[in-house]
């Protein structure tokens, strides 16, 4: 099977089920920066979990279709909110609301869309929906959390790696678990499958994440579609500032301490920080617990019965590890 093409027709069937989604057209500046935000053509990898996930149990993508788009819809209020908080002036290659309207717009848009989401996952005719619900909120606290621990990081002098995969596990892997275990009950699993494909949701946002943290610093800035060293401008510590600063001597260990107490700007600084980050050893580091990460994830898959919609979940992993976006 052509597991890229099957990838781009679950992203059409969801880009085609938003398109339309939104009715309302006042008041104009609630609904058009949602409408533009809903249009952005992101990779889609959550509501493709849920999807393939409710297949992968023996149910139908169709019937896992609004639940799939609840999920999109909330992981672009959370990416709204994000960037007001990062000063972020793009995302995917287009201008950020904030930036495209103002603040206070962008707010507002965000909000709209967290309500727009569960309107989306309530249209899921599923007996199991009080708990699909109880799911997809407790995600929501989680992101949060997450996002919470993340900016919180920021002016924290001292921050270990535990600490930092805790972040990573609701800000990211809570949501990815959502997706995953969502489209199990939508697919009727049994508990055993169920559990599966959480830790498989939970492991493989944890490795996006990752990923996400060493694409920010060694990704082409066009494919990534943001500026490339925000993390570092911006003074978070992530796994790579973590493992180097570990690591670090001298002159090298004082450049990160400067990252660690409140960001380097500039490009030449950037470069300086990517520089040690290969020299220590943090950016061979990252890629190994990716590596990790995914092995594990697919042990999770040998539950499912041999099915292609098990076999793409496989082959979702391994994409993980070569995407550039």
């Amino acid at each position: 099977m052509d597991f890229r093409q099957r990838y781009n027709e679950y992203a059409l069937l969801v880009d085609k089920y938003l398109d339309g989604f939104i009715r309302e057209n006042v008041p104009k500046t609630l609904y058009e920066p949602a409408r533009y935000i809903l249009a952005s053509r992101g990779k889609r990898i959550r509501p493709l979990l849920v999807l393939c996930t409710c297949e992968s149990v023996g149910g139908r993508k169709e019937d896992a279709l609004d639940a799939a788009a609840g999920i999109e819809i909330l992981h672009n209020f959370t990416l709204v909110h994000d960037d007001i908080m990062d000063n972020a002036k793009a995302r995917r290659g287009r201008s950020t609301v904030h930036t495209k309207w103002d603040h206070n717009v962008a707010i507002l848009a965000g909000d709209v869309l967290l309500g727009l989401a569960y309107r989306a996952l309530f249209r899921s005719a599923s007996a199991r929906i009080q708990e699909i619900g109880k799911i997809f909120t407790e995600g929501v606290i989680e992101v949060c959390e997450g996002q919470a621990y993340d900016k919180e990081f920021e002016y924290r002098k001292r921050v270990s790696l535990d600490d930092y995969l805790l972040m990573v596990r609701k800000k990211t892997g809570a949501m990815v678990a959502a997706a995953t275990e969502i489209g199990a009950l939508l697919g009727n699993s049994s508990n055993e499958e169920r559990s599966a494909l959480k830790t498989y949701g939970e492991i493989v946002g944890r490795a996006f994440q990752i990923q996400d943290d060493l694409l920010d610093v060694i990704a082409d800035e066009e494919k990534f579609g943001k500026a490339i060293g925000g993390d570092i401008v911006e003074g978070k510590k992530t796994f790579l500032l973590l493992t180097a600063l570990a690591r670090a001597t001298g002159s090298d260990r004082r450049l990160l301490r400067q990252v660690v107490d409140g960001g380097l700007s500039g490009k030449n600084n950037v470069a300086k920080v990517r520089k040690v980050y290969y020299q220590t050893g943090a950016i061979a580091a990252a890629e190994e617990q990716i590596g990790r990460d995914i092995q594990e994830a697919k042990k999770q898959i040998r539950v499912l019965k041999d099915s292609d919609s098990a076999r793409m979940l496989l082959w979702f992993a391994d994409m993980l590890l070569n995407r550039k976006s």
